[in-house]
């Protein structure tokens, strides 16, 4: 294994503890600040938008960039972000640092995709990119136990501190371990000479241009369907515990912690399975993850019951990430920086649909497992585009097929009679 996907991975690890530790520092940080938890929450949905914006809007302006500078340039944002998040001494100052850090978000894993991907053989790339994510799935186990122990113990400003330390760690892994220009490797892992990256240097043109491919939008629609499923029944799913399986709130960290282990395997085997067939994978996860969240609504009463289907659904949940980022890259025609980026944007953006619309559930009285319901009917609607997708994809790949059979097929000649 490339020892530069260790240190993408340290920076996934770092960037996802900033996601999410907020989560469980709500409370502290709402009083440190004097303002209401309603309020503090904000430093949630502003990282989640900063984090769409980021996404497309750095990787277009340092698409020309070497990729090695610009990580190391997002990991100085990301340091930034997080030291401005310890030392702030207001609210406003607080969110301003919680944006600066998100906008590293999302071009990192854009971009970190595709580094990650060039440092293996063509059939290693799904399992590459999980590897990356590996960062991200530890973050989601530690990130909230992590952040209200040191919150708890040392106050919430330490645990931005141990943060932004971590992303120097980042920086460094990467300046030392992930090469300039990687070596192209064959199947059997032998590096070649020469660079990874095509002859022609990438433009924002030749970027953009990955978004005429029908397969990019949908795989891009799969994203935001199959996420907005999960995270609409992850976002408020303390409530759920709390209130309808009868766990105590102490409890909640550390079945959030048995969640995070879903995640690890999910990712783990999602990266695995995705590099024999990307598109049955994805089909065969979000039908998964259908049927567990059904489950879950079902028999959410029962605490045994509830402790197995959370660890499936982070299970099925995310071991759709390395399929949905290698096949968005796939179909991105040899232009696959901005599509990998936007495709971050998109699982930011089912975050967000997910958490609207399980609120509403529970806004109209429709109890703490209406989120479930909600995230089995939008996950159920994912499948179905991921279904046609797959079946355009193999159409058209026949049809490809078809016409390159018959250019190399020869023409008898005709003669003319006399």
């Amino acid at each position: 294994m490339p020892a530069g996907l260790i240190a993408l991975a340290i920076g996934g690890f770092g960037i996802g503890l900033t996601e999410f530790v907020i989560m469980g520092l709500l409370p502290e940080v709402a009083a440190s600040f004097d303002v209401t938890e309603a309020a503090a929450g904000w430093l949630i949905s502003g990282y989640a938008l900063a984090v769409v914006v980021g996404a497309l809007g750095i990787t277009a302006a340092t698409i020309r960039l070497p990729r090695k500078p610009v990580l190391m340039a997002l990991l100085v944002l990301f340091i930034a972000g997080n030291a401005l998040s310890a030392l702030a001494p207001t609210y406003g100052v607080m969110m301003s640092g919680r944006v600066i850090a998100a906008l590293c978000h999302g071009a990192f894993f854009g971009i970190g995709a595709v580094v990650a991907a060039s440092l293996v053989p063509a059939n290693r790339k799904a399992g590459a990119v999980a590897i990356m994510f590996t960062g991200l799935t530890a973050a989601n186990v530690l990130g909230v136990p992590f952040g209200t122990f040191l919150g708890q113990q040392f106050g919430w400003r330490s645990t931005f501190w141990v943060i932004a330390a971590i992303g120097v760690v980042a920086l460094v892994g990467i300046w030392r371990l992930v090469p300039a220009a990687p070596a192209v490797t064959d199947a059997a892992g032998e590096a070649s000479v020469g660079p990874v990256s095509s002859p022609a240097a990438p433009s924002l043109r030749t970027e953009l241009g990955a978004f005429r491919s029908g397969q990019v939008w949908l795989s891009l629609t799969v994203t935001v369907l199959g996420f907005g499923g999960m995270f609409g029944a992850f976002t408020y799913i303390a409530y759920t515990l709390t209130e309808v399986s009868g766990f105590a709130s102490g409890a909640v960290p550390w079945l959030l912690v048995l969640f995070g282990g879903g995640l690890v395997v999910g990712n783990w085997l999602g990266g695995r399975l995705a590099d024999r067939s990307i598109d049955g994978t994805l089909l065969g996860f979000l039908g998964a993850l259908t049927v567990v969240l059904v489950l879950f609504a079902l028999l959410a009463s029962s605490p045994v019951a509830t402790g197995v289907l959370l660890f499936l659904m982070g299970g099925f949940g995310f071991g759709t990430v390395p399929g949905l980022q290698t096949r968005i890259m796939g179909y991105a025609d040899g232009a696959p920086t901005l599509a990998s980026s936007a495709n971050i944007a998109a699982f930011n953006l089912g975050n967000a649909l997910g958490a609207f619309v399980g609120g509403l559930a529970i806004t109209a009285g429709l109890g703490y497992t209406s989120p479930l319901w909600v995230g089995a009917v939008i996950t159920a609607a994912a499948v179905v585009v991921m279904a046609f997708a797959a079946v355009d994809a193999r159409r058209t790949t026949r049809r490809m097929d078809g016409v390159r059979a018959s250019a190399a097929t020869p023409t008898r000649p005709t003669h003319a009679v006399a």
